[in-house]
């Protein structure tokens, strides 16, 4: 076993082979995960990246150890760190001018350069440490994440601010629920409105509370927006 360990770490034929497989390997994994989430960059791409930010490593110690240069080897993987950002800017996008989508992605996208980063250097611990808690950390939080986007977020103008505090009070005795409540400026140019943006659970938000709320003393119209 020890001396596996030790061709596995030194720079040979076999450790190369090695490398780039486990890159591949690793890439793919976590790839597998978000192409399961139907996300344009998938296993292939993630395998990619992963197998590219590991020949780059590969390179620079070829560099070092084959040719005798005696330069800076993390000099070649120093630029993939930055230059995958590039890559990841792809897979974000805006909708509704407000919605941002594809961070997880392009994140991920980082992650993996890294992991075959250090694959390539032969730091396999840490390696498919950070991998194993990729595909544990993304799926688990992604259910949380889910969760907070069953909230709506409502906009309801008052034409009187002295009602302000009574009618936040009859809004959370109608929905039975703690809120989340922020004064804003009114969107309307009435003098003396305000406004209120309230954070509320999409499964308990029906059109018959929602007609409740608009009919409610002072309020002078509502809207429904997205979080």
């Amino acid at each position: 076993m020890k001396e596996l360990w030790e061709l596995l770490v030194g720079f040979n034929v076999w450790s190369i082979i090695f490398r780039v497989v486990l890159a591949a390997l690793l890439g793919g994994l976590i790839g597998s995960e978000r192409g399961r989430h139907g996300r344009a960059a998938g296993m292939r791409t993630h395998i990619l990246v992963c197998l590219g930010s590991a020949i780059t490593s590969l390179t620079g110690l070829y560099a070092v150890e084959t040719l005798g240069y005696t330069g800076d080897v993390f000099r070649i993987s120093a630029q993939v760190v930055s230059g995958i950002g590039f890559l990841g800017a792809g897979t974000i996008l805006v909708r509704n001018r407000s919605i941002v989508t594809g961070l997880t992605t392009a994140a991920g996208m980082w992650a993996t350069a890294s992991i075959g980063i250090a694959v390539g250097y032969g730091f396999y611990v840490g390696a498919i440490a950070a991998s194993l808690l990729c595909l544990l950390f993304i799926p688990m939080l992604g259910k949380v994440e889910y969760k907070r986007k069953l909230l709506s977020s409502l906009y309801v103008e008052v034409d009187d601010i002295s009602r302000t505090g009574v009618l936040v009070e009859e809004i959370r005795s109608l929905l039975g629920q703690t809120l989340t409540v922020q004064i804003v400026g009114p969107k309307s140019t009435c003098n003396g409105h305000v406004g209120l943006q309230l954070l509320v659970r999409s499964t308990v938000l029906t059109a018959e509370l929602i007609q409740k709320i608009t009919e409610m003393e002072g309020v002078s119209f509502m809207v429904e927006e997205d979080t």
